[in-house]
């Protein structure tokens, strides 16, 4: 080998082991980044999911990083030392958009975790619970995101439709309650399909996603509705998804039985069941598609003054709320969503009972540190509402075992309960998931 060849040789080596060393240190600093982002997401309680999840096969993993690049929301997954790995689990929705984009499979959709359960209603592959005739699709099946409730919703009417049982005269063939996501989407399939059906909504139409406030973002993916078609619309907005959806409706002469709160699902002798509603209605069908969110109904402080008509549970036309002096309630995305939509146009306080807001998105995060710094709204960590009064809260703070705030206005976002005595009542199982896989290749 002559001295020319030498030398590019070991100029082609030393290039060589250059790009080795940057690589090396590239993903070395990539680590490092994920690292710290995982012991914020620790610190701040959003590294243990909550439900549905992405669970990584490390001994598959090639690392590509395709799950991330697929995932539509922000700092969900991330790379450490070659390997993928979950940041934010409890942000998680369930796009299973990483699931899909894994070129070696290491990648399975799961509910729970090993040391947390997550309590879900007995539902088999048709959506059917263990009582024959009775179906639940949608978030209370621990699918929460909108795209796929909507194709529960259709095809657990499909299955109704291939039950087999015979329609009886004055019977329904099937009762739609919830008027969500999964419940819309089982109303045109049912009309599609010729059913002779009722839908049944306790609040009014849009259920869940009518309590979002206005400009929440809903849908990030294209789906298909029944009678309608794919919608190709993203980063979508509550109002413009209830514009469609009352499209849809009103197009196929579909009408939504609103404020209608069913209390109690009955089997009878003859295979079919009997709903009883809270204001007296009773309803005779063949088959029950459940259709309602995890949260059933909103939980309640349990303090004096909170039966008061100035206290609500959700959020609507925020735009239309003035110079009203507002008590926000709770630490998660939807009360510190609501406060920043008040705090423009009205004066708003902002109380949760611990010392830092719980796993809010990092876009939130953001935010109401910016709001607070602005003097836009008030704070208060460590706090609690000891009563509700016709013009005023009775507030406990780290500073006063009761301070008197003038108020207007109280909302209240501290989550929901899941209905578990309204299914049990019914004959529905309950079971706690622990980590157990909803979706593999």
């Amino acid at each position: 080998m002559g001295l020319e060849s030498i030398i590019i040789y070991a100029i082609t080596s030393l290039f060589c082991l250059l790009i080795v060393w940057l690589y090396i240190r590239k993903g070395k600093a990539e680590s490092k980044i994920t690292l710290d982002k995982i012991e914020v997401a620790r610190q701040e309680g959003r590294f243990e999911p909550l439900s549905l999840h992405p669970f990584i096969d490390l001994n598959i993993c090639i690392g590509s990083g395709a799950c991330i690049t697929a995932c539509p929301e922000h700092d969900i997954l991330g790379i450490v030392n070659g390997k993928a790995t979950v940041i934010n689990a409890t942000n998680c929705i369930g796009h299973g958009a990483c699931f899909h984009a894994c070129p070696v499979e290491a990648i399975s959709l799961r509910i729970g975790t090993e040391k947390r359960g997550v309590e879900l209603p007995h539902v088999n592959q048709t959506y059917e619970t263990n009582i024959k005739g009775l179906y639940i699709a949608g978030e209370l099946g621990g699918m929460g995101l909108i795209k796929n409730s909507v194709e529960q919703g259709m095809v657990a009417i499909q299955n109704i439709a291939k039950s087999g049982k015979s329609p009886k005269v004055g019977v329904i063939d099937v009762a739609i309650i919830g008027a969500g996501p999964a419940g819309i989407s089982g109303s045109l399939e049912a009309k599609k399909l010729g059913l002779n059906f009722i839908t049944l909504e306790q609040d009014s139409l849009g259920g869940t996603v009518f309590t979002f406030p206005r400009t929440k973002v809903v849908m990030t993916n294209p789906m298909d509705l029944p009678l309608y078609g794919k919608i190709k619309l993203f980063d979508t907005s509550k109002e413009e998804l209830l514009k469609i959806w009352k499209d849809a409706l009103g197009k196929n002469d579909i009408s939504i039985i609103e404020n209608t709160k069913i209390e109690s699902i009955v089997p009878l002798v003859d295979d079919t069941f009997k709903l009883k509603s809270l204001d007296g209605r009773e309803f005779i069908a063949n088959h029950v598609l459940i259709a309602i969110g995890r949260r059933g109904s909103p939980r309640k402080l349990g303090v004096i003054g909170e039966e008061s008509t100035k206290v609500a549970y959700r959020l609507l036309e925020p735009e239309r709320i003035e110079g009203k002096k507002i008590i926000v309630v709770g630490g998660g995305d939807s009360a510190v969503e609501s406060a920043m939509l008040l705090m423009d146009n009205n004066e708003v306080i902002l109380s949760y009972r611990k010392e830092q807001f719980a796993r809010i998105k990092a876009k939130n995060t953001v935010n109401i540190e910016k709001a607070i710094q602005e003097n836009k709204l008030k704070v208060y960590f460590n706090s609690e509402i000891i009563s509700i009064n016709k013009s005023d809260v009775l507030l406990k703070t780290d500073d006063s075992e009761g301070m008197v705030i003038p108020n207007d206005l109280v909302y209240i976002f501290i989550g929901g309960e899941l209905p578990s005595q309204f299914l049990q009542q019914a004959g529905i199982e309950i079971t706690k998931k622990f980590g157990q896989i909803v979706k593999k290749h």
